[in-house]
Order: C-alpha cells, then structure tokens, then sequence
C-alpha cells in the first residue's frame, strides 16, 4: 500500500514504506523523559508504530507531588505512519535530530502540553541489541540517544509548569526493529526457561557535558551489551569509553538500586569513576512497558483514551512495576576533577543474576 512516507527519498527496499520486514514484532519508537534539577518534576511520554500489527499507541506521564499522572492513547494505523497524532498526544518532528514538538490534550484527565525538546548534544548511536530465546531470534534494535534541554508549558489539573523557568533537562530516544510487542507468543520456545534480564540504561548531564552508559548483563553477570560515552556540548567527537565495569548496592529487600558506582578507562589509561543515586523512582508501565492492558502494541480499538493515577509512596516489587526510572543526583570524576550533575537510572531486573545474588525469576537481595 502506498502512502504518504512513499514521497520522500527514504525507501530502503523494492517495497512501500508500509512494509517493513515479515515480523509481527516490528516497532518504531519514541521516547521522552524530563525532569527538574531538585527532583519534584519528572515527565516522560512514549511513541511508537507497529506497521505489521497495523496500530500506534502513545503515552504521556507525568510525576509530581507523590503522584504519577498517565494519559494513554491507542489506535488503528492504516498503515500511514506519518500521521503521529494519537487521541490526545501529538508529535511533529520540527528539526530531525534537533527539535521534536509534543502536544497533550487530555481533557478528562485535566492534563495537556505544548512542549519542544531540543538537542544539546548530537545525537549518540548505542550498539545493536541482538537477544535470542534459544533458537528464535527476540531482539534486534536500534537506538540512537540524544541529552538535551525543554522548552513549553504543561498544565497539570491547573498547576502550570514552565519548563524553561524551572530549567528542564532530559533525554530523548530513537530506537526501532525487532522486540516482543502486542499478544504473547502463543508458542514459546521449548523447554521452558526462567527469563532472564539485567538492564541498567544511565543517561546523566553536566555542565559541559553528558554521559551514556548502559549494562545488559547475563546470569554470571557477564556484559554482553554495553556502551560508554562521554560527549561535550560543542558536539565534537565522541569519546568513548573502555573496561567498563560496576558495583551495584541494592535497597534491602528489594531489587531497587541504592547506589550504582561505575568505572571505566579513557584512551590515555585515565580512569573514570560515576556514582549515581537515586532519589525518586517513576514507574515505566506509565507509559505502556509491561503494562497487563495498555502494553505497547496491544490493541485497544479504532481510537481510545485512558487515564490512571499511581500512588509513588506505594512500590509494588512486581510485574508491571519492576521497570522504573529513578532520578539521580549524580558524581562524575574526570581526569582529575570532580562534577556534579543530574540523569536518570533506568532498571529492570528480571530473573537470576549472580553478582547480585538473585537466583530466581524475583527474588530480593536480603540486605543493603
């Protein structure tokens, strides 16, 4: 089917636009977070089209004063993926790679937006994620990463936020490809075996300068996906990073992180040391991941609306709630000098891990 992406000069394949591949699983995402240098604002906002499933859906959350506010949209692509307005979220890509605009209008849940994030940094490429279960293949992605600033307001139930008033800072990303969305496999790979998952994505900001670090560990605590960048805002070069390692000090009783310390070597054999501490967790299920009925890529009819609240003093130690973003305060050490600075630690831990203890699909760690 031909549409309107078929008149710009960005086909890859003897194909239209619309087809993307012969997965089911196929996605194009968005994502966007933000949130205030003392920690009392965070917002983020997810989305993302699912070409071979024929849906978009899109997410709006935002956190403040103990409560995360989630506006939900899905709907019917027909297969147009330029037309990114879902119910009451809309997204307009004003400058590729420097400017994206997003608008919110949900009148039920007394939330709306008019918001530009814009690039402070170049946009970073994090490695391929390449993740098989047995011999079916599960994940392979893209992401591009980019830390930057925002501009706009929001008006949550009657409290207007200026966002350049308050100084918001935050990250964006670009990822698509393969990875489980919409419907369970309804015939998973045999025999069985306990999931595995340890995810910690950590963007963080400074005055000069911004750093990307992820760890996708295995079982032993192995690093099988990884990154590490350190970028400057005059958008040279980036700088990338080596010997990556961590040590994690777990909240007792749970698998929320208390303490993430971080090391890793500069070419000139210099060592760099990051210590990153959360101070307020935000659920992702807010917008969509492992959310039981408004996960991403589910269907939820031609076009529908939802609106739920979380309690943020309540934290369930369950799907959906496992994955979080947390606000950090953040250290930074750098050839010899000492920076302070913001970013968010994005965890999701799922089954055993050695270094951490976990043995199980949820078990917790039994002291700090």
């Amino acid at each position: 089917m031909l549409t309107k992406g078929d008149d710009f000069p960005i086909h890859q394949l003897s194909s239209p636009v619309s087809e993307v591949g012969t997965s089911r699983n196929f996605y194009d995402r968005y994502f966007f977070n933000g949130y205030s240098k003392d920690g009392k604002i965070y917002f983020a906002a997810a989305m993302c089209i699912y070409p071979n499933l024929n849906i978009i859906d899109a997410a709006f959350t935002i956190s403040f004063d103990g409560f995360q506010h989630n506006c939900r949209a899905s709907r019917v692509l027909n297969e147009e993926r330029l037309n990114t307005k879902v119910g009451s979220i809309d997204l307009t890509v004003i400058e590729p790679l420097e400017k994206i605009g997003l608008k919110v209008n949900d009148e039920n849940a007394g939330i709306s937006a008019d918001i530009i994030f814009e690039g402070i940094f170049k946009m970073m490429q994090e490695p391929k994620m390449i993740m098989y279960n047995g011999p079916r293949l599960v994940m392979d992605t893209f992401r591009g990463v980019q830390h930057g600033k925002w501009k706009g307001e929001i008006n949550l139930k009657g409290k207007i936020f200026n966002l350049q008033g308050l100084d918001i800072i935050g990250v964006r990303d670009r990822s698509w490809g393969v990875r489980p969305v919409g419907l369970a496999d309804s015939q998973p790979v045999v025999p069985f075996e306990v999931p595995q998952f340890y995810w910690l994505w950590c963007p963080m900001q400074f005055k000069d300068s911004a750093v990307q670090i992820h760890f996708v560990d295995d079982e032993n605590g192995r690093l099988i996906n990884g990154n590490s960048v350190i970028q400057s805002k005059n958008k040279n070069d980036d700088e990338f990073l080596i010997n990556l390692r961590k040590k994690v000090k777990y909240q007792s009783n749970s698998r929320r992180v208390k303490e993430l310390f971080i090391f890793a070597e500069k070419d000139n054999g210099n060592e760099v040391e990051i210590k990153m501490t959360p101070k307020s967790k935000n659920f992702m299920c807010g917008i969509g991941y492992m959310h039981p009925e408004w996960g991403h890529g589910h269907y939820k009819g031609e076009n529908e609306t939802f609106y739920d609240l979380y309690d943020l003093s309540d934290d369930p130690h369950h799907p959906p709630f496992l994955h979080i973003q947390s606000f950090c305060n953040v250290t930074f050490k750098n050839d010899g000098n000492s920076h302070d600075g913001f970013g968010v630690l994005e965890e999701l831990i799922i089954g055993p891990h050695k270094p951490s203890g976990f043995k199980d699909l949820f078990d917790k760690a039994n002291a700090d």
